[in-house]
């Protein structure tokens, strides 16, 4: 009887001890954003939203591993963004990170997660730099960057008689780099720009900055600035007459959420560039349903795809490599077009840049919105190759060493 009931004993460990050894642990992917500040409309919570659907389109797991997904808030400042991604890669030891925010906190985030070795999907920040001089194996910038905002809505812009430019500018990264690269089109184009003025970032009074910007005289003034700062420009523009005194806003980084807050009868008529609209196409109103089910209503921004096609990428490269091995992965996603609601077939260059198409957009009348969210006349589809700095521009040394 003794002999029967360690025998029982020994089976029951040995099943326990079975059990143990084949379970994994899970695939760990992290949003890194701005979830309360200025830029909380544009990514924020939805970027959360869109990688778990990008999750759930999986199953909620891979290689026999469930995926899980932890959302941050770096509160827009760089020592936060860079000590919150190494933290969540040498103590939580995930996978992949994802969005970024400010260009400001996405490029100190990029610099640990390329001295480790880490996926970035970067698609918040947009700064060029991502695939410039901090560009990285592992690093991929998945929505816009100054250049192709600025390539777009500069060009056009000009063509339509809009020659004079004053900026208004946000005080960092960000703001600095698209004021250099549509002043680089503005004169390419033949205008000129006479000015500009810059300012913190999430200001509240626009007011000195917007009388400077009416004294010009610029046909054009250009919104340097993204997230609240662009929407308190805007509104407080508008009270001042600006347009209605001849001159136009240029909105060089305007989202959809952008636009709702200022409501049609504020934003009609301001000329954009994004990387995407929700009613496209039957798939990406599909996919927007599914997002607004989560989202109280709200559809999706260009940021929020780019996380969700960032994550989606991610995820079937592990599929594909049967690794979550950093390196490895990130050479697979390279190699793989990019396919989703968001790319069709879509490649990714050796900088890290995904050349998907941009849309040059103008913002609808109230009286020709026929439903919720109906704020877009497309204007013009503009191709990844044309709309991106070509390669030979580029400053990234992986491109130098090929």
């Amino acid at each position: 009887m003794k002999i029967k009931w360690l025998a029982a004993v020994a089976i029951v460990t040995l099943s326990t001890s079975i059990v143990h050894a084949q379970e994994k642990p899970p695939i760990k992917i992290a949003v890194v954003n701005d979830q309360t500040g200025v830029y909380m409309e544009t990514g924020g919570p939805g970027s959360g939203a869109a990688a778990r659907l990008a999750v759930e389109d999986f199953g909620g797991e891979v290689l026999g591993r469930k995926i899980e997904v932890m959302v941050l808030d770096h509160q827009n400042k760089a020592d936060i963004a860079a000590s919150l991604t190494r933290k969540l890669i040498d103590i939580d030891k995930v996978d992949l990170i994802a969005d970024g925010a400010s260009s400001a906190a996405g490029l100190a985030m990029n610099e640990v997660a390329r001295a480790a070795k880490k996926i970035f999907v970067v698609s918040g920040p947009a700064a060029t730099n991502f695939t410039g001089i901090a560009c990285a194996p592992t690093t991929f910038q998945f929505t816009y960057d100054t250049y192709a905002l600025a390539n777009g809505t500069a060009k056009a812009l000009v063509k339509q008689g809009g020659d004079s430019w004053f900026f208004l500018t946000a005080d960092y990264a960000f703001g600095h780099n698209i004021q250099r690269d549509v002043t680089r089109f503005v004169e390419e184009a033949g205008g000129k720009v006479l000015g500009s003025v810059k300012h913190p970032i999430n200001s509240s009074d626009f007011s000195s900055y917007l009388l400077q910007a009416q004294a010009s005289k610029a046909k054009v003034i250009g919104l340097a600035n993204a997230g609240t700062d662009t929407i308190n420009s805007l509104k407080q523009g508008a009270e001042f007459g600006i347009v209605q005194g001849g001159q136009t806003f240029a909105g060089l980084l305007v989202f959809i959420s952008d636009v709702h807050a200022l409501g049609l009868q504020v934003a009609q008529g301001l000329v954009l560039t994004t990387s995407f609209y929700w009613d496209l196409n039957d798939e990406t109103r599909k996919f927007s349903q599914r997002f607004a089910s989560q989202m109280g209503g709200r559809v999706p921004t260009m940021v929020n795809m780019g996380v969700h096609s960032g994550v989606n990428h991610f995820l079937k490269a592990v599929k594909e490599t049967g690794t979550t091995d950093s390196e490895v992965v990130a050479k697979k996603m390279r190699e793989l077009r990019v396919n989703d609601v968001y790319n069709k077939d879509v490649e990714i260059r050796p900088d890290g840049r995904v050349l998907h198409d941009m849309y040059l957009v103008k913002v609808k009348s109230p009286a020709a919105s026929k439903k919720p969210y109906d704020y877009y006349d497309i204007l013009a589809k503009i191709p990844g190759k044309d709309a991106f700095r070509s390669l030979s521009e580029s400053e990234c040394p992986l491109v130098k060493k090929n």
